[in-house]
Formats: structure tokens, sequence, C-alpha cells
């Protein structure tokens, strides 16, 4: 394909007061409205000052912006082209949006957290995600790091990855069932700082995050599984508490390596990936390796009564590398690397071992949540920031709604094409509104 006369000016310009640029977003906020956001956040928010007046009209319209595509306070004004005030009302322009968010606090982001929740969990009664839920439900959490540039955001500090940005955890929540399997939906998240460790407010994150995913309808057996930064005896006894399973990745220690010591030669059982898989260390793909179980008493240095017993499921794989052996040894004796998993769950080794490499399903959502709203984000202040990270949540759950309600392809899609494809529908506003008063009167 080419451009025809590529020499020739073109300018465009939106200029029909009839035409509707997102009306993919009448359902959307539809749904929202029908899960209480505008209601919970009337009762829930108490941002003071001017900015609180209409906080009910303010964030649904932050929201629907976002599930529009916008990734900054000023890609909100998509919101008011066209006849897009006759569709929605209080729409507020992007500069009252910023003086918004701007006049929260940290008090107030976790208000909204606790309103981004409750939607969530009213979401699985008005469709049909999480479907599953009343048998199996997994929940899997990870950190991530929002790049950020300069010098004036609030918050953004470098950690252990010598990225500058925050440093905020997510938690999602998905079902293996039924098929095709609906996209994870986020069911808490917590804004940090840049330099703040992978486990800093872990344990109390956890709990939020089963106590969410047990209100949207989890019944059943719900394990949770997470990277060895949540390995720790809190958010264990979180996981307890919450009557959910664990399965956590742990630290290859001086007390690790004493107990796969003590495995037998003989338990090793041999696995083979239908898919390779790539290796960080070996930087290279694996497509076998052994597996085996030992019994395992975690966190001896605490108390007796935080001490817990299970399984410690270990994956080794031959190293290839010449680089990753030591020099004068590759011809002695193989070479081994291990990876353990710290887990109460009953599944076959096989099994496990592979429930617990799913975990990385959290990474697509991440990923979703990066190439939309949380592409950039938008304010200097870290409590305007953290807000918008709660409602980019928010927006990124009611797309995957959006998703599963339209058809069994879109269950499984990306948040981009959802927008591409079911809200980025040009209508005339004009003319369905003259199909209507023809049709009333008629009857």
């Amino acid at each position: 394909m080419r451009l025809l006369h590529a020499r020739t000016k073109i300018r465009f310009r939106f200029d029909d007061p009839n035409l509707i640029g997102y009306a993919g977003l009448v359902p959307i906020m539809a749904l929202a409205a029908r899960c209480g956001l505008d209601r919970l956040t009337c009762r829930l928010l108490t941002v003071p000052g001017s900015a609180r007046a209409n906080a009910w009209l303010k964030v649904p319209a932050i929201v629907a912006g976002m599930a529009a595509g916008a990734d900054s306070i000023d890609d909100l004004d998509r919101l008011r082209h066209g006849a897009m005030g006759r569709v929605f009302g209080g729409i507020r322009t992007p500069s009252t949006l910023g003086t918004f968010l701007r006049a929260f606090t940290w008090g107030h982001v976790r208000q909204l957290e606790q309103v981004a929740r409750t939607v969530t969990a009213a979401l699985p009664g008005h469709a049909p995600v999480l479907s599953g839920a009343a048998t199996y439900t997994l929940v899997d959490a990870d950190s991530t790091i929002r790049q950020v540039f300069g010098y004036a955001k609030q918050g953004a500090s470098y950690g252990y990855t010598k990225v500058k940005g925050p440093h905020p955890l997510l938690a999602v929540a998905s079902t293996p069932t039924p098929t095709p399997t609906p996209a994870p939906l986020v069911v808490a998240c917590r804004p940090r700082e840049g330099r703040a460790g992978a486990a800093r407010g872990a344990a109390s994150f956890v709990a939020e995050a089963l106590g969410t995913a047990r209100a949207a309808g989890a019944t059943g057996l719900v394990p949770f599984r997470a990277d060895s930064a949540f390995y720790s005896a809190t958010v264990v006894a979180a996981c307890r508490r919450a009557g959910a399973r664990f399965s956590i990745t742990v630290r290859i220690d001086a007390a690790v390596r004493r107990a796969i010591a003590t495995i037998p030669d003989t338990t090793w059982t041999a696995i083979r990936y239908p898919r390779a898989v790539w290796d960080d260390d070996e930087q290279r793909f694996i497509s076998d390796a052994r597996i085996a179980e030992v019994h395992y008493t975690a966190f001896t240095s605490h108390r007796e009564a935080e001490q817990v017993t299970g399984r410690l499921l270990v994956r080794r794989v031959r190293r290839l590398n010449p680089a990753s052996v030591p020099h004068g040894q590759g011809e002695l004796f193989t070479v081994y690397r291990y990876h353990a998993a710290f887990t109460d769950s009953d599944l076959e080794p096989v099994q496990a071992d592979a429930t617990q490499r799913a975990h990385a399903i959290v990474e697509q959502v991440i990923a979703g949540l990066k190439a939309s709203a949380l592409a950039h984000l938008p304010s200097g202040r870290f409590a305007a920031n953290a807000a918008w990270l709660v409602l980019a949540c928010l927006a990124f759950n009611l797309t995957r709604a959006a998703g599963v309600l339209a058809s069994r392809i879109h269950a499984k899609a990306t948040t981009a094409t959802i927008r591409d494809e079911l809200i980025h529908i040009a209508e005339w506003a004009h003319y369905r509104y003259q199909v209507r008063e023809y049709l009333h009167r008629r009857r």
C-alpha cells in the first residue's frame, strides 16, 4: 500500500457535533455504574477542599479516559469531542481532573484502593470473569518498576534494579477454566517508592489481594504464587489466615543447599517442556530438566510458632554454558543449577512445577498496563501518581470484562486490541437519537 499524492497537505478536523469517537465506552461505563463506582466513590472518598466536589463524576471520567487510551492528564481531553457530552454527563476538563488528582494524600489513595477493590469484587456478578472461581482460583503477585526521567517525580528513586522510578506491587487473579480462559483481573495494587524493598508491605498486600479474590467469588481452592521476593514468614502466615495455599520461589541459601543435598539421586524425575524455556543464567533455551521434592522446615530463625513445614520442590538443570562452569571442572563431573519453590500444594511434583512456572502470567498483566494508562506517570506528586495507578488497574479490569462480554476471541485479547476493536468505534449519536424518537412516536 502506498500513499497517493504524498506531497499534498492533508488536514483532519473532528468537527461533527453528532459524532462519537469512542462509542465502546457506553457499555464499559454502564458496567462500572452497575458495579457501584460512582456510589462507592461518593461514600468512601473524602478528598478535602474544592476538589472534593463531584468526585463521583471525576473518578469515572478518569477511568473512561484511560479505557479510551489516555496515558496522561492532557489525553483525558478526548472525552470532550463531538457528541460525547450528549452521551455522558459531568465530563470535566483535563485541568480540573489534574487538580483533583493533585489534591490526593496517601490516606485518600487508600480510600480509592478500597473503591477499586469493591468494584472489582462486584465485576463477576455482571460479567463472566473468574467464572471458575468457585472451584479453583490462582492469585499471583509481583512487583514492577515504572521508569521515569527527570527530578520532578516524588517517590522515584533507584532500587535494586538500578532503574529510576516507583516500585509498586500488583496482584492478579485468574482461573484455568473454562475455555477460552478469561484474562486475569487485578485484585490489588500497592504504590510504593522506588527504593522500597520487594518485601516491604508484602504481607498486608497479600492479605488484601486474597480478600478481594474471595469477595469476587473465589470460594474454592486458592493457591497463591509469587517469586522469592515474597518468601517470608509473614506472607506465608497471611496466606494461611486467608485459607489459601502457597507456592513461593525460594532463594538458594545454605539451608536450602543442605536440604537439596539430602535428595537421593534415584528420586529425580525427568521432565521435558513441550515449549523450550529461556534460561537467563545460562543464556539459552532449555527443554528438559529433573525435579524432586523434600520435606523442609522454613524460617527456622524465627520462633517456633512462625516456622512452617512444607514441601521443597527442586528443579535442576544441567549447566552447558562453558562460561557458567568452573574452570577445569567441565569434563570431570556434571554440574547442575537448582531452582527451588516452597509450597504446601498436594499436586505431584511435575504438576506443581508447571503450576509454579505459570506464575509468569502476572507479567502479561503488567505489560498490558504499561501499554495503556500506565505508560506514563503524569504528575510530579507521588499521591497523584498513586491514584493514577489505582484507576489504571480499575480501567484495565473494566476493559477486560468488556472483552469477555463481547466474544470468545476478545476474552483473551490484549487491552490494546479491545480498545481498537470495541472502544474506538465511531457512531452518529444524532441519527440514533432520531431513530429512537421515531420508534417511540410509532408506538
